[in-house]
């Protein structure tokens, strides 16, 4: 048996999430069944993390252990060939044995996108939230910086993730622009559902005097001090780290 090890990149808006679901698309619903044709056996995939609906992902790690013997290079062409051009697998490798795609990461490593313009882009439709009204930066990169380090972010997940331990170190916190775009940058050991997006909406609700500052909302461990959740869209899984 092998153990292989498949990085792909995705486009969110035409998957419903990470995970299959019976009557949607969604990322593991389609390669799972490409890989089992190309192997010729039955497949239990193993992924990095679940993305919600319309997240999209630069890099996505999947390990999976299968008797297959083609090569790693052959079955990248091979597998792009049968996917939708929404997916595409990046690369493939021999990992070791117990290597696991979900419980030997790190960390991860996610941008979100805001397109900060009165005028659409109909370009970054479905990849950058809209917000037309002014921002500044440095104010939402001054309050960013109080995600770093080692906290219980019990104020930024949504009920429902099913996880009691909601303490996370964050080794990158930072917000920055790029000509109509405000970027928010953030990495960390692990997310909790929902995460990355409340803290979007929070520093925007703080940005806008309608919330506390991040210290504040942090302290208090209540996800109601908490700002709204931001869209989907704006959000992409760029690294993970292992």
């Amino acid at each position: 048996m092998r153990n292989l090890l498949l990085t792909l990149r995705f486009h969110g808006a035409a998957f419903h999430g990470s995970a299959i679901q019976p009557n949607a698309p969604t990322v593991q619903g389609v390669l799972q069944p490409a890989l089992e044709r190309l192997a010729g056996e039955p497949l239990a995939l193993k992924c990095c993390s679940r993305t919600d609906a319309g997240v999209h992902a630069r890099v996505f790690c999947v390990s999976v252990r299968t008797a297959c013997r083609i090569p790693c290079e052959r079955m990248i062409p091979a597998l792009n060939a049968a996917l939708p051009e929404a997916m595409a697998v990046t690369a493939c490798r021999e990992a070791p044995e117990d290597f696991h795609a979900r419980y030997s990461c790190k960390g991860k490593r996610y941008v979100y996108r805001i397109h900060n313009s009165a005028v659409r882009d109909p370009f970054l439709a479905d990849r950058a939230w809209r917000i037309s009204r002014p921002l500044n930066e440095e104010r939402l990169n001054r309050e960013a910086s109080a995600f770093l380090g080692r906290h219980d972010f019990s104020s930024f997940c949504a009920a429902g993730g099913g996880v009691e331990d909601h303490v996370r170190e964050m080794f990158t916190s930072r917000v920055y622009r790029e000509g109509e775009l405000v970027l928010f940058e953030i990495a960390g050991d692990g997310f909790l559902y929902h995460m990355v997006r409340i803290m979007v909406g929070t520093l925007l609700a703080v940005h806008d005097g309608k919330c506390p500052s991040v210290r504040e909302v942090l302290a208090a461990r209540d996800r109601s001090r908490a700002g709204s959740t931001a869209p989907a869209h704006g959000l992409c899984l760029e690294d993970v780290l292992y």
